[in-house]
């Protein structure tokens, strides 16, 4: 029969000719478009613009102005201010303490007694020159007539007319009346030297007049300015010593702290600067009142304090090297209504908020576009690039470029993983 050739191939050999069949009759493969598609990412488009740079600090309050009363005479305290207390608050030119003035009232009238004496002196000193005067004017007088006395008797002894006991004692008499003029006059001569001696007198009892004076005026202690005080020690029938601190107290007029900034934010804050000016020549000649300052209680943020740089203090913080602001607040009890609105008290914890002058053609970018040193660029055709860039400082949540970006470059706002360059982007313009 002719089905037995058939029946004698393998199955196998029938299997792989079928296979063979179906592979060469299928239709090829579909073709697949190889490139991923776009991925959607927001972006900014990169624009020059002025910031006001700002900073932060904190600090604890203190007066601007302190009294610390000394006592500078010894005495019994004999009166005290009934408010003088610590808390209480004095105004202004109020007598606060009194020590009892008994010893300085007896120095001061001991001292003008002996002013008096001297005084009365020196009138006599004054009258005796002048009748001294009046006198040497008669006795010159005198010598004169004496001495032409003796050139007569001289000249009648010489002719023999007259005998030599008349010239001798016309020689006495001058000379008498010559002894008397030298007398009157050495005296003269000693007024001076007892006027200065009388003046060097006058001067001492006025130095101690007014040293008596000085000691009564320091008996009393007037408070400088409107204060709270803050420290008594002086009671009633206490006897105070010079150099003893009897009372302390803090001006209310103003309060200050002491900001610590780093020296790259306090150069922000003063703007720009002309080429070459060093950190000192700022600290001397910039004018603080270019920058803005605020100030909140810790305690409650919502109190907001308009505050102004009234100073840089003399030298760096040798630690942290920070420059040290001294922030002026005026009025610390203006609107003062506890526990709603409380005063500005010393060694109370604040915050300081600093806005310095306007920096201009900043280039700025969110903190999370910027990878290290790196920056996502949205280039030609959409495609992916990333670009090194130098940063410059951050602020509220923002970086300044300096270099790097220019105007109109598309930055990649959107994390990217993994961020291939040349990759597909669909960029969505980000709201500024």
């Amino acid at each position: 029969m002719r089905l037995a050739p058939l029946l004698a191939v393998p199955p196998i050999a029938l299997g792989i000719a079928a296979a063979v069949w179906m592979i060469a009759s299928a239709p090829g493969p579909a073709q697949i478009d190889g490139r991923a598609p776009a991925l959607p990412v927001r972006v900014m488009t990169v624009a020059v613009e002025d910031i006001r740079p700002t900073a932060t600090a904190w600090g604890n309050l203190r007066a601007a102005d302190t009294w610390v009363a000394v006592a500078e005479v010894q005495g019994e305290v004999i009166w005290r201010h009934p408010d003088l207390e610590p808390g209480r608050l004095i105004p202004d030119g109020t007598e606060v303490l009194r020590i009892d003035p008994a010893d300085y009232e007896l120095a001061l009238a001991q001292s003008q007694a002996d002013l008096a004496a001297l005084a009365a002196e020196t009138a006599q000193l004054t009258a005796e020159a002048a009748n001294t005067g009046r006198i040497l004017e008669l006795e010159r007088a005198r010598l004169a007539l004496a001495e032409a006395e003796l050139t007569r008797t001289r000249t009648l002894a010489q002719q023999a007319t007259v005998p030599q006991s008349r010239v001798d004692e016309a020689e006495r008499a001058t000379l008498l009346a010559r002894r008397t003029v030298a007398e009157l006059e050495n005296t003269l001569a000693l007024i001076p030297s007892r006027e200065e001696r009388i003046a060097a007198q006058v001067a001492r009892s006025e130095a101690a007049i007014d040293r008596a004076r000085r000691a009564l005026d320091r008996t009393t202690l007037t408070t400088p300015f409107d204060m709270r005080v803050t420290e008594v020690n002086a009671e009633l029938f206490q006897t105070v010593s010079p150099g003893q601190v009897v009372i302390r107290g803090d001006g209310i007029a103003a309060a200050e702290v002491v900001a610590h900034l780093p020296i790259d934010s306090f150069r922000r804050l003063l703007g720009d600067a002309p080429e070459g000016i060093t950190l000192a020549d700022m600290m001397r000649d910039m004018p603080a009142t270019q920058i803005e300052v605020t100030l909140s209680p810790l305690s409650d943020p919502t109190q907001i304090w308009t505050a102004h740089v009234a100073r840089i203090e003399g030298a760096l913080d040798a630690r942290a090297r920070t420059v040290p602001v001294v922030v002026r607040v005026d009025d610390p009890y203006e609107g003062a209504d506890p526990p709603r609105r409380l005063p500005l008290v010393p060694n109370m914890q604040v915050q300081l908020s600093f806005s310095g002058a306007s920096m201009t053609g900043l280039i700025a970018i969110p903190e999370a576009a910027l990878h290290g040193d790196m920056v996502r660029i949205l280039g030609p055709d959409d495609l992916l690039e990333l670009r090194p860039v130098t940063a410059g400082f951050a602020q509220d949540g923002s970086v300044i470029i300096t270099d790097g970006l220019a105007p109109g470059d598309r930055v990649v706002i959107d994390d990217i993983a993994p961020a291939i360059p040349g990759m597909a982007l669909t960029p969505i313009e980000a709201a500024q």
